[in-house]
């Protein structure tokens, strides 16, 4: 049996709240983030990962290349703690700040893509390091689909990347399930449903945590 893992109270919590919405490809994630800012109005700021700074620029720049599975994994975590900074100056404002993924990815992702190169176990290794250099959300919503209707639902996109096959996203599937069981501020929506039922839903969780 895995032992619990809780991560550190954030101290900027009183005065602000943070919200990350995670899921695999193709479980309407961006969709639902944004709508869900639309309705939040002012108070809400919208934020995503990678990030549109250079940083985010250099990992979507790893697209396509042939690097190490290390170096993506580093790459999306230098993005993370300079995105962490900016997270924590919008809180500090006392704003409600929601975001397009966060550590939760990288654990699940590049924990799939270090699997048969890491001694010993990746996802421990990927959890623990980015704990350190992020915030602790006070909620995240994990979108749940299978990773078949994930991909039938990005079909039509013009360019796949490169963790968007079956074999890999059942990975990433099973790895978020698991954060989900480590940390109880992880609630789990069914995303098979509509756009309109699942953006209620995230936003009824908001309000039942009173942020």
């Amino acid at each position: 049996m895995e032992t619990v893992i809780y991560a550190p109270h954030n101290p900027t919590s009183a005065m602000s709240g943070f919200v990350v919405i995670e899921g695999i490809d193709g479980c309407g994630k961006s969709s639902v983030t944004k709508e869900v800012v639309r309705r939040l109005g002012k108070r809400a700021v919208l934020t995503r990962e990678p990030t549109d700074t250079w940083l985010g620029k250099a990992v979507r720049e790893g697209e396509g290349k042939k690097i190490s599975p290390y170096t993506d994994a580093l790459l999306f975590m230098a993005d993370r703690a300079q995105h962490t900074e900016q997270i924590a100056s919008w809180m500090t404002k006392g704003k409600l700040v929601i975001s397009d993924r966060y550590y939760h990815s990288t654990v699940a992702y590049q924990a799939a893509n270090l699997a048969k190169l890491f001694p010993g176990d990746a996802f421990k290794w990927l959890l623990e390091a980015n704990r350190r250099i992020s915030i602790h959300p006070d909620l995240t919503v994990l979108l749940v689909i299978p990773p078949e209707l994930g991909l039938e639902r990005i079909k039509g996109r013009a360019k796949y990347s490169r963790f968007e096959k079956l074999g890999f996203l059942k990975e990433v599937h099973r790895n978020y399930l698991r954060l989900a069981r480590l940390d109880k501020s992880i609630v789990k929506i069914d995303a098979e449903r509509s756009l309109e039922d699942v953006v209620e839903d995230v936003l009824r969780l908001i309000k039942k945590a009173k942020l």
